[in-house]
Parts: C-alpha cells; structure tokens; sequence
C-alpha cells in the first residue's frame, strides 16, 4: 500500500495515543501477517488517519468514548488498548474507574465487571512499565 497523507498522520496519532513501543509491538504481533496488515493499513489511514484527526473533539475526550463504547459493547481486546490510550491523553485510573461504574446503572454490572477486570489488568501493566 502506498502512503498516503492520511495513513502518515495515522501512523503518528495511532503511536502518540498508544506509546510507540507499544504500537511498535503490536505491528510485530498482531499486524505481522499479510491479512491483518490490510486491516492495520486500513485502521490507520482510515481510523486514526481521519476518524482520530478531526477537529471538534480533543483526543483525551475521544478516548473516553471508546473505552465507554468498547465496555458497552463487551470489547474486552479493544477496551484495554483504548484504556492505555486514555491513561496516555491524562485520565486518571480513579476518573476511568469512576466512568466505569457509573455505566453500572445503564449497561449493567457483567459488563462493568469484566471492564474493571481488563482495567485493573492495563493499570498494573502499565505501571510495570513505568
């Protein structure tokens, strides 16, 4: 795939919101067949390229939406790279816990449980890492 603009400024904000290790790890883990390399190319010059840089919103604000939608949806793989990214854009460990629980009343306590675990998961790896 040639690159484009929008797959460059992808490539910059998916690593700037992820940590370039991190982003560098899952291009060698996840993104390192040629199937799941279309869909990484895809989500970078689509997703982060155009969906990530539009105005309107801060990217801090945007990673709350996608934790709260990933927790919604039961996207536990998703929510705990959406949760690095907003530890990454400022939020703290007790303001995205408090998020979580306040979904307790409108998508129910599983979901929220399973949430909390992924969460509790991310924050201690994260922490490890410094």
């Amino acid at each position: 795939m040639a690159e484009s603009e929008n797959y460059r400024k992808g490539s910059e904000i998916r690593a700037s919101l992820m940590g370039e290790k991190f982003a560098a790890d899952m291009n060698k883990s996840v993104y390192d067949d040629p199937m799941m390399k279309k869909f990484g190319d895809y989500a970078r010059e689509a997703v982060f390229g155009m969906l990530w840089s539009r105005p309107g919103l801060d990217l801090k604000t945007k990673t709350l939406i996608c934790v709260i939608s990933d927790t919604a949806q039961a996207r536990w793989p998703e929510l705990a790279i959406h949760l690095r990214m907003a530890r990454r854009q400022g939020w703290s460990e007790d303001e995205l816990s408090e998020a979580l629980m306040h979904l307790c009343g409108y998508i129910g306590l599983p979901s929220v449980r399973e949430a909390m675990l992924t969460a509790k998961e991310v924050f201690e790896e994260m922490r490890k890492e410094g």
